[in-house]
């Protein structure tokens, strides 16, 4: 794999539900040895430490529901610059954090595919498809929203302008299995592809992947991976406040992983939800650490081609 020089950016960000413990989610990934897996596999690493949020004044959302909405806006401003900062210089890594990190970071890094003049795509890595808004959220919780806000839903007025729209069909969601009534509504009319886990169960995952792939392969696109803990099963992943079981195996974890590497497409990389509070003595943020290291390189074997006549 072609060498890359990695940026690591902290997003402790822990506003975007109501259940805390999120910001520990960086320290945690430094803990587990994100930085080093990376080095070891060639790679040159820069970590530019733990951000915060930009001061903001909104005006009060019009669902009473909405937790921390200003500092959620905060946030955006923050990550959306840091990801326009970051990505000419290499590969950055968001370590969340909880998953309304990625209205910035996803904003972000559109603006710079288009700065760039290619399209931009987005792999989501989830159990839910956050494709809420703050008018429809029935939980008030914002880390429900980053899809909708991308893609310019309205309702988000207080939030900054989006500086590059992302297009619906530009964005594949795998390992669905919690999605709520008003997003099934949004999704079904929409172009977003969707592989739940009944699909993964009867078509495996490789086949839906390789086929987003080629998408973004044909049109010399840019590839954001927003991975989120919970895409994983709880079983194996259990630091996430938003366990659903029947997610992902370590296995379809890494060759998810594996192929995103093949493909050299990824230009960018969301960690998320990790919540160390939860977690069984590093498991979750090890096996994150595991999988980011498949994603960069790492591999059991190099699965040379071979004559058995």
């Amino acid at each position: 794999m072609t060498q890359k020089h990695i940026i690591l950016i902290g997003a402790p960000v822990d506003c975007g539900k109501r259940r805390r413990g999120c910001l520990m989610g960086p320290d945690a990934f430094r803990t587990a040895g994100l930085a080093e897996a990376m080095t070891a596999l060639g790679h040159t690493v820069e970590d530019i430490g733990n951000l915060a949020p930009k001061p903001v004044t909104v005006t009060p959302a019009k669902n009473p529901l909405v937790h921390e909405l200003a500092e959620n806006v905060g946030w955006t401003h923050t990550l959306m610059d840091a990801a326009q900062n970051a990505a000419p210089k290499g590969m950055p890594i968001f370590m969340g954090g909880d998953h309304a990190l990625a209205a910035g970071t996803v904003a972000g890094m559109a603006a710079h595919a288009q700065a760039q003049d290619r399209p931009f795509f987005a792999l989501w890595l989830d159990a839910h498809s956050d494709i809420h808004t703050p008018e429809t959220t029935d939980s008030g919780n914002l880390h429900g929203t980053p899809v909708g806000y991308v893609t310019g839903r309205p309702g988000f007025d207080a939030y900054p302008p989006l500086p590059a729209r992302v297009d619906p069909a530009n964005i594949c969601m795998i390992g669905l299995r919690s999605v709520d009534a008003a997003e099934h509504a949004v999704l079904d009319d929409g172009d977003v592809m969707l592989v739940d886990m009944r699909m993964i169960d009867e078509e495996g995952i490789s086949a839906p992947l390789q086929t987003f792939l080629d998408k973004v392969a044909a049109v010399n696109g840019m590839l954001h991976v927003s991975l989120d803990v919970d895409f994983l099963d709880p079983s194996v992943a259990p630091a996430v406040g938003t366990t659903v079981p029947g997610g992902a195996t370590v296995r379809e974890g890494h060759l998810v992983m594996e192929m995103l590497s093949d493909s050299g497409l990824v230009t960018s990389l969301d960690l998320v939800e990790l919540n160390p509070f939860l977690d069984n003595r590093g498991e979750t943020a090890n096996l994150m650490v595991d999988l980011t290291a498949s994603l960069l390189g790492r591999r059991v074997f190099d699965r040379p081609t071979r004559s058995f006549k």
